[in-house]
């Protein structure tokens, strides 16, 4: 494979990574109730990173976002954080990594100077999708965790047992997004092979 079919292709799965990591981060399908034990209700609930909603069986669905920062749990927090870190490096690498395409000319930039800014463009996608796919297993967990204390709970016949959550299609989203931006960046890593014995010729 040459370089430049190698950059265009890691640039555009990378590209469809931090889509998919925006995209996931905003959906409010994070957990969802889990109708295993009853399948007929008027009420379904489902959470996001954002905000908690609930659809009523006539369609109507209301949404209410989390209007405290200090009364979430610190895993939570975390898995906000990484998000959006991974957006944000997401995105940046996306911006190196166009000015390092070689189909590209900007002046007389040399291969050298495209090898480095395509490492650095590469590294910046490994890190964003390490971080998607970290954030959203660190909340699957959470989940899992979650949805065995309840299940426990309700076998043991305690009152006032809380609703079950299991996973949301955004977590899906998610893992699917992070690998993209994964496999984007090894790609470009290794265009920039590619690119440097070209110098000495």
């Amino acid at each position: 494979m040459s370089t430049t079919i190698c950059q265009v292709m890691g640039f555009l799965v990378a590209s469809l990574g931090v889509a998919g990591c925006v995209v996931a981060t905003a959906m409010d399908q994070w957990s969802t109730q889990d109708l295993y034990d009853n399948p007929v209700t008027a009420v379904f609930q489902y959470q996001g990173l954002w905000r908690s909603c609930v659809r009523q069986s006539s369609g109507f669905t209301e949404c209410r976002p989390y209007f405290t920062i200090l009364g979430l749990p610190a895993m939570f927090q975390a898995v906000r954080a990484l998000m959006i870190v991974g957006i944000v490096l997401g995105i940046l690498g996306l911006l190196v990594c166009i000015f390092a395409l070689k189909c590209i000319h900007i002046g007389s930039m040399e291969n050298s100077a495209k090898a480095n800014m395509t490492l650095t463009s590469g590294i910046m996608f490994i890190v964003a999708g390490l971080c998607a796919i970290t954030g959203v297993s660190v909340f699957a967990n959470m989940l899992v965790t979650n949805f065995w204390m309840s299940t426990a709970n309700m076998y043991q016949g305690m009152q006032n047992v809380q609703s079950r959550y299991t996973f949301g299609s955004a977590l899906f989203v998610g893992w699917v997004a992070g690998g993209l931006a994964l496999v984007g960046g090894i790609m470009m890593c290794l265009a920039c092979r590619g690119l440097v014995p070209e110098e000495s010729r």
